[in-house]
């Protein structure tokens, strides 16, 4: 009986050997040469997106925050007194030189100037009086028939004739000055403001002030250049004309341009800054006094500049690098130093050559070594 349970169980075991060795035969781990064995998975390459360095001439800016500033800007008032009978510009309005903005009640200045022109009359009549009466007191005296002191009395009286018309010919003008007063007009073009005196105000000359009126363009934009900026901006403004930008806050592009037209003669000791100043064209009133905006200064060129897309950088403790293709499609890692950006590129001083392919995708998968599959994309914009 005992010898036979031995038997069985080998007979058991074996079977289990066999059954298990016929399995693993299916699943090919057995037997490399085995007929019908699938291959091994290949490694995984992970796919790069990577550019070509751009090489470039850059433009080199110093950028500032500013201020809108008027060139001119008046508060308008009456120069003769009355009424104030209309306002012919709306508030807020955009007016031209010479345009109407205010009228005061004429009444009073146009009969002032009827009579003075009357006057006019009158003496001019006198004048013509005396002129005939000296010439035929001139004709008499030579024939012995006017006596000296009758003669010069005539003449007396064409002298005082002539002196009267001369100060009724004053009154007239300062009468008709007096009438253009009384009409308001912008001494140039610009925007007036928020009216001031209502109609049928009783208006000053001692400073009743009626609105005001601004020049909008062209237009000042004010900004605060360091002392150690400076230098390079005198550099550049004696190689010719600085042009300036102008971006209004949220621009990444200017929208308006001008040119540097003003630095000041002291620097300010508590700052270190200095007060200079652009004029900017605002055809479209686009700027407006007391507007902070942005300026950039174009300084110079910047010949054969290498440039990459910012997003292809990296930061580490040792500083920003970029991630390019090394020798046989493995990443590199490079050390770069930094200069001034350019739209969505960025200039690199130190770390790499022309010839580098620069990573710009899947750089959180990637680490210096790794094998990795290139796909050019097509080259950034310059």
């Amino acid at each position: 009986m005992r010898r036979w349970k031995i038997a069985l169980g080998a007979a058991v075991a074996l079977g289990a050997v066999s059954v298990a060795s016929v399995h693993l035969l299916n699943l090919g781990y057995l037997g490399a040469g085995t007929a019908g064995a699938a291959p091994a998975p290949a490694a995984f390459v992970m796919p790069v997106p990577v550019v070509n360095v751009v090489k470039k001439t850059l433009p080199i800016y110093l950028d500032y925050a500013a201020r809108v500033e008027p060139i001119r800007n008046i508060t308008l008032q009456a120069r003769v007194p009355g009424y104030l009978q209309e306002q012919t510009a709306a508030d807020g309005s955009d007016v031209r030189q010479g345009d109407m903005l205010y009228r005061i009640a004429p009444d009073d200045y146009q009969a002032a100037l009827d009579q003075v022109k009357a006057q006019v009359q009158r003496d001019t009549a006198t004048l013509e009086y005396a002129k005939s009466n000296l010439g035929r007191g001139t004709d008499l005296a030579k024939a012995g028939y006017l006596d000296k002191d009758s003669f010069d009395q005539r003449t007396s009286n064409l002298r005082t004739a002539q002196a009267a018309l001369a100060v009724d010919q004053a009154a007239v003008r300062t009468a008709e000055l007096n009438l253009g007063y009384a009409e308001i007009k912008a001494p140039f073009s610009g925007r007036i403001g928020r009216n001031q005196a209502s109609v049928g105000t009783l208006v000053s000359v001692a400073g009743t002030v009626l609105n005001t009126l601004v020049q909008l363009d062209p237009i000042y934009v004010t900004f605060n250049p360091s002392e150690t900026d400076l230098v390079q901006i005198e550099q550049a403004k004696a190689a010719g004309p600085i042009a300036v930008d102008v971006l209004l806050p949220g621009e990444t592009q200017p929208s308006q341009k001008g040119e540097l037209t003003f630095i000041d003669n002291t620097i300010d000791h508590s700052t270190g800054t200095i007060t200079a100043r652009a004029t900017i064209g605002n055809a479209k009133f686009t700027l407006l006094p007391g507007q902070y905006v942005r300026v950039r200064l174009h300084v110079k060129e910047q010949p054969n500049t290498l440039m990459v897309p910012q997003v292809a950088l990296g930061s580490s403790q040792l500083g920003k690098y970029l991630y390019v293709i090394g020798k046989g499609n493995t990443v590199d890692q490079k050390l770069v130093s930094l200069g001034p950006t350019d739209g969505d590129l960025i200039s690199v001083t130190s770390g790499i050559s022309e010839t580098d392919q620069v990573i710009t995708g899947n750089l959180q998968k990637i680490g210096p070594g790794m094998p990795v599959s290139p796909l050019p994309q097509p080259k950034p914009a310059s």
